[in-house]
């Protein structure tokens, strides 16, 4: 393989790079910006994918994130490359945050009072408890999830497509004026 590690990590340092990158996130953050403006695909496809993929991050199936997404993209006619790097907009530092809003959100379209569902001990862990244990929370969640999702999906769409469009339109003008610029080669020759 041409860009192979010599010196393959263990698995505590692939959890660890997992987790946190090697560089920074504004390099990793990068990175996927420019393997979203790179694909070879219009600009609806790249932003359909890419919306759906932050759609389906946005919803609290964590572990489906990524079939969720590849779902929603082929239904919208997106890439589905661009649907599995929009659901890093679902990552360890920005779930707590979704959690929390589609919570309180899905509480509020519900019409539940605060504090009105029973805490769930989740110190033994999650697989501990039966899904009736954990539908109180998760109820809310999804409820409130569908509407945030939507809104998200719309700003992603429409922030990627100009991006993208724009990127294609430039990289296009440039290969062109290249190619206007090499010397044309003689017959023959």
């Amino acid at each position: 393989m041409l860009f192979k590690r010599r010196i393959k990590p263990n698995w505590i340092e692939r959890v660890r790079i997992a987790l946190w990158p090697r560089r920074t996130w504004a390099r990793s953050w990068r990175y996927v910006i420019k393997r979203v403006l790179r694909l070879s695909a219009s600009p609806h496809a790249i932003a359909a994918g890419f919306a759906a993929g932050a759609f389906s991050s946005i919803t609290p199936f964590v572990g489906l994130h990524f079939l969720l997404g590849f779902f929603l993209a082929y239904i919208t006619g997106g890439n589905l490359v661009a649907s599995a790097l929009g659901t890093a907009i679902g990552n360890p530092i920005t779930f707590p945050f979704i959690w929390a809003v589609t919570h309180r959100l899905g509480s509020w379209i519900l019409g539940l009072r605060a504090g009105a569902e029973p805490p769930i001990d989740i110190s033994e862990g999650v697989f501990e408890h039966s899904i009736d244990a954990l539908i109180p929370v998760l109820k809310p969640m999804i409820v409130g999830a569908i509407p945030l999702g939507i809104v998200i999906w719309f700003v992603c769409y429409i922030v990627v497509r100009t991006l993208v469009r724009s990127y294609q339109e430039a990289r296009r003008r440039r290969f062109e004026r290249k190619r206007a610029a090499a010397p044309e080669a003689k017959p023959g020759e």
